[in-house]
């Protein structure tokens, strides 16, 4: 089966394989401070989501902690974007982003910007420096979606209504700015039409990329407490499987597919167990990509 992987996708619009460089700048969410909620996404854990990003004291120190952490895998030819993933990256005054931001982008080892961020923390100023920014260098925002289902998203604890996300689709791609949506696979109380559903939403926004994730449950989060009280079921690698390969079929074809799983912090993993060995997670994907491709008689 067709898929517009990021590596594929970098490599046409670069010349070469490129990296992301996970950021952890300092930031919080506004879902945790009684700005829009409190406590946060039920799913979010202590780190807000950049348990394996590069930390220091400056953004170089980060920088160079990240590229320590890929080293192994990188080679001479390569490229590397900034990627501010750790909680909500545009929740500070305007002064404070375009410094870190224009730092990041002026580096001659930066080639892009990749800004994860909540579509309700994108006033038009803040859209207005990105768009500023996206002249030098590329620039996308990660906006995390997780569901269109307003049901679904008051049950994580999303606080904020899908029709935030909409128009915050809408204002980036007028202002010229690529969007990726955070799609989560396997929530509680969510259908598989639920699922299809959400990735139909943001392919008919023209959202540029997607990452999907699996729902994995960390511990010392509210979903750690649902699972335990066995309020919810996670979903076996081979549901996964079978469900990943039904909803990239729903996606325009020219939708990059940033990840299409997700691997927690092993020394916070509840569950599923499986989600912690990523090789293997990796392998049975592919294989049952090229398995589907076999039954339905395509050319893989």
């Amino acid at each position: 089966m067709y898929i517009n992987t990021f590596d594929r996708a970098m490599r046409e619009r670069f010349g070469r394989k490129m990296y992301r460089l996970s950021l952890d700048c300092g930031f919080t969410c506004p879902n945790r401070e009684w700005t829009a909620g409190v406590g946060g996404c039920i799913f979010c854990s202590a780190g807000g989501a950049g348990n394996f990003a590069g930390r220091g004291d400056s953004l170089d120190e980060k920088l160079f902690a990240a590229k320590e952490k890929i080293r192994t895998k990188t080679g001479e030819n390569c490229g590397y974007i900034a990627y501010f993933q750790s909680f909500t990256n545009t929740y500070a005054p305007l002064s404070a982003l375009r410094e870190l931001f224009s730092r990041a982008i002026s580096r001659p080892d930066v080639a892009a910007l990749s800004i994860a961020t909540r579509p309700d923390c994108l006033p038009p100023e803040t859209v207005d420096l990105l768009a500023e920014l996206n002249e030098k260098k590329p620039v996308w925002v990660e906006l995390g979606l997780q569901t269109a289902n307003d049901g679904t998203a008051r049950r994580i604890n999303r606080c904020y209504p899908t029709a935030v996300y909409d128009e915050a689709v809408r204002a980036l791609h007028e202002s010229g700015i690529e969007v990726v949506t955070h799609i989560m696979l396997g929530l509680p109380g969510e259908t598989r039409e639920d699922m299809k559903n959400t990735v139909l939403h943001a392919g008919s926004l023209g959202a540029q990329g997607v990452k999907l994730h699996l729902t994995h449950v960390l511990k010392n989060t509210v979903l750690a407490q649902m699972y335990q009280r066995g309020e919810f079921n996670v979903l076996s690698l081979e549901e996964y499987a079978d469900l990943l390969c039904d909803l990239i079929g729903y996606l325009p074809r020219e939708t990059v597919v940033h990840r299409y799983t997700g691997d927690g912090d092993k020394k916070e993993l509840l569950a599923p167990l499986w989600s912690g060995d990523k090789k293997r997670v990796l392998n049975y994907l592919h294989a049952e990509f090229v398995r589907r491709d076999v039954e339905q008689g395509r050319k893989i």
